[in-house]
């Protein structure tokens, strides 16, 4: 038996890992064949039956959308300007601390006048004249509802599947279950535009994107907007093409060896970000630039499309991100934080996403791709009917509101023109068919040919999936 000079001195976890089973013969067939157990493969079994998607965009609205004055129209709220919230409607619900000192809870009705539209005659706010246009493509649900209260704990529960930090989020499930169809970009891509408004743009942490437990290849790869999307992704001044493919060489030989020595997946993992990051080099300038679109294309986004970080430059991205393969884009545009000043600031966040919205559906359903990408639109929770701070018959904020809240879906699988759900008339409690964080995880988990209990990831000897124990098939939205 040949020992290494330093095999003396093995760890704990060195002994434990040799030990094993199976383990060398994994680690054997990794060199024989490196691109055996890379994210470019799906899991065996997978996906458990034929999926309507084969790609997600989540346009992930962070801060949390008001429903009242976009989706959940409550014309009823008019003649209640100014008067308290029932306390049999509140039922005892806990508040946070920025309105729960607050003497009165007021009503304030939506100042924004809302229309119907398409066949489906769906209720929908004039702040979002470009989505209207598109409402017999969107399926509505006006009865999501989560457990938390604050922003970070209900943006890891949405992208996660749990308040705690530390477990893989929706995009990383994907690419471990999944894989990519486009072994040269990545499996999960995000992006995370710039607000235009003087909103509150909440700060979103890497957590949101990462693998937790799971092998880090599978964590979201964030492209900026500077001159290179990825960092990094150039090579410094006097390394060229060939210097950079045989210094990963020498640094594979490294990396493979010390694979065979301490059997660690995240070294394999290395290997494979190394490989993928080399391919990406030669794929992603082309992929993020822009000037090869018509300029039909950028009117079809709006001005702020040629303006790189925005979201509407982002939300052509995620067009380009999907024709080419991209399993799971998401595109966060933060600054709903609405607390004070929500008339103004819901203003300009419609202004930055509405038309570049409804100019991706249009776009994918264009080309052909809206039949097989799943589009949610939507945040981490809800505004309260009441008013934080001063009321005004003009001017008002609203607060944090887990009971209730909008999201939209569109594409693959999903029916069009529907609405889902229903509260009551103070857009404060659901009435019908409540979809928790984790319906709407199975759901889209199912439309990419997941049976979301099957999909599972073995950590600290324990069987963990995104849905946790929970989740329920939402079998009503989907066509």
């Amino acid at each position: 038996m040949n020992i290494s000079p330093h095999s003396a001195f093995l760890t704990r976890r060195d002994f434990l890992g040799r030990g094993v089973a199976g383990l060398g013969a994994a680690a054997l067939a990794t060199l024989l064949n490196p691109r055996l157990f890379s994210a470019a493969a799906a899991r065996p079994g997978l996906p458990h039956f034929a999926p309507k998607a084969k790609r997600v965009i989540w346009l992930t609205q962070a801060g949390a959308p008001s429903q009242i004055d976009l989706f959940d129209y409550k014309p009823g709220l008019a003649s209640r300007f100014g008067t308290d919230l029932p306390h049999s409607v509140r039922g005892g619900q806990r508040l946070t601390g920025m309105t729960s000192e607050q003497k009165h809870l007021r009503i304030a009705p939506s100042i924004f006048p809302f229309q119907q539209h398409g066949q489906s005659g769906l209720w929908v706010s004039d702040l979002l004249p470009h989505t209207a246009k598109l409402a017999d493509e969107i399926c509505v649900v006006r009865s999501m509802h989560t457990e938390a209260i604050n922003h970070d704990p209900a943006m890891t529960l949405l992208q996660t599947g749990a308040e705690l930090a530390g477990r893989p989020s929706f995009g990383a499930w994907t690419a471990y279950g999944l894989g990519s169809e486009n072994e040269n970009l990545p499996a999960f891509v995000v992006l995370i535009s710039r607000p235009s408004g003087q909103g509150n743009a909440q700060p979103l942490h890497e957590r949101m994107w990462s693998a937790g437990f799971m092998p880090s290849k599978y964590q979201g790869v964030r492209f900026g907007s500077g001159k290179d999307p990825v960092l990094f992704l150039s090579d410094p001044p006097g390394i060229d093409r060939a210097h950079r493919r045989a210094l990963l060489d020498d640094l594979g030989a490294l990396n493979r060896g010390t694979l065979a020595e301490y059997q660690d997946p995240e070294t394999q993992a290395r290997i494979d970000q190394f490989e993928l990051a080399f391919r990406m080099q030669a794929s992603v300038p082309e992929l993020a630039d822009l000037s090869a679109e018509s300029s039909a294309v950028f009117e079809a986004y709006g001005p702020e499309s040629r303006k790189a970080g925005t979201y509407a430059a982002n939300c052509l991205l995620a067009r380009r991100l999907a024709e080419r393969g991209v399993r799971f884009i998401q595109l966060y545009h933060r600054g709903w934080d609405q607390h004070l000043n929500l008339p103004r600031d819901i203003r300009s966040q419609c202004h930055d996403t509405d038309q570049p919205t409804a100019a991706l559906l249009a776009d994918l359903k264009e080309r052909g791709l809206l039949d097989d990408t799943l589009v949610v639109w939507g945040g981490e929770f809800g505004r309260t009917v009441y008013s934080q701070g001063t009321l005004t018959t003009d001017n008002y904020g609203r607060d944090h509101h887990p009971r209730c809240f909008t999201i939209w879906l569109a594409g693959a699988g999903v029916k069009r023109g529907h609405v889902f759900g229903e509260t009551d008339e103070f857009s404060y409690n659901i009435v019908r068919d409540p979809v928790h964080i984790h319906d709407l995880n199975a759901t889209a988990l199912h439309l990419l040919g997941i049976q979301h209990e099957r999909l599972t990831y073995r950590h600290l000897g324990r069987d963990y999936r995104l849905t946790d124990v929970h989740g329920q098939l939402v079998k009503d939205i989907l066509s």
